[in-house]
């Protein structure tokens, strides 16, 4: 893969990661589109995620500063109890992506229809987020639990991540703005989790051929990450949801036509 291919790319993951849209089956058409084949696709991934989870600590980077003297208190105040919450969420998803690790990643081949299909799923789910009305309850432990399994189902390529836990969270009566900081923050763990097992795993290789490629697809995803967090926030404070359940739709849509097209040929 290219400088100009990984810098595309790595723009796509910086600013579906946050977006409710759907990051893995954005990559995976954006793949497709631009025809490329990421023989280094494992390092590629990592090399995003970590950029994007990166830009999420700096984004919050008060909440986290608070969330750790909290912890440091080593009392059950409230930081300790968020804690824990986003440790529930992290169950899940754990579970499926240590249990199903191999069967996950042969979804992640170019495979068109799923991707059409799951957005389709993610346009659905968003318009009945973005109807909810606001509150200003709090997350639950229940709640974590069941936003963690929407988690776990978002690891489908076409499933939005961000949309899927936000609309799950409001959907149970959560507050808007809390609900997208939970979403946000929940995942950062799970992030450097996966790139911690992937780095030991010993999979990983790298060349100086890939070093430009690599450093140009983190520095886009990172730089598109903090702009499509920050802006993903206010979206969802504002009830803005119904635009990306249009999106989601319609660019499903596209991909099961292009998917029936192609086999029609």
């Amino acid at each position: 893969m290219d400088t100009i291919n990984s810098i595309i790319l790595g723009i796509i993951q910086g600013l579906t990661e946050f977006l409710p849209v759907s990051s893995s089956g954005h990559i995976e058409l954006g793949k497709a589109i631009l025809g490329v084949e990421v023989k280094e696709d494992m390092l590629f991934t990592v090399v995003v995620h970590f950029a994007t989870a990166l830009s999420t600590i700096v984004i919050f980077r008060k909440d986290i500063l608070e969330l750790l003297k909290g912890l440091f208190q080593f009392k059950w105040n409230e930081e300790s109890k968020f804690a824990v919450k986003v440790l529930i969420s992290m169950i899940p998803a754990a579970i499926v992506g240590i249990t199903y690790e191999e069967e996950l990643k042969a979804l992640f081949k170019g495979n068109i229809l799923l991707v059409g299909c799951m957005l389709i799923i993610t346009a659905i789910l968003l318009y009945f987020a973005d109807k909810a009305k606001n509150t200003k309850k709090n997350v639950s432990y229940s709640n974590a639990v069941i936003i963690g399994i929407s988690q776990a189902i978002a690891m489908l390529p076409g499933i939005s991540r961000s949309g899927a836990t936000i609309s799950t969270s409001v959907l149970l009566g959560n507050d808007k703005t809390k609900a997208a900081r939970f979403s946000f923050l929940m995942v950062v763990p799970l992030i450097f989790g996966k790139i911690g097992k992937d780095i030991f795993s010993g999979e990983l290789a790298l060349d100086s051929a890939q070093i430009l490629p690599l450093s140009a697809g983190f520095i886009a995803a990172f730089v598109a990450g903090l702009f499509a967090c920050t802006w993903m926030i206010n979206l969802v404070k504002k009830s803005k949801l119904s635009y990306f359940s249009m999106y989601c739709l319609v660019v499903g849509l596209i991909a099961i036509g292009y998917v029936g097209y192609q086999t029609y040929l």
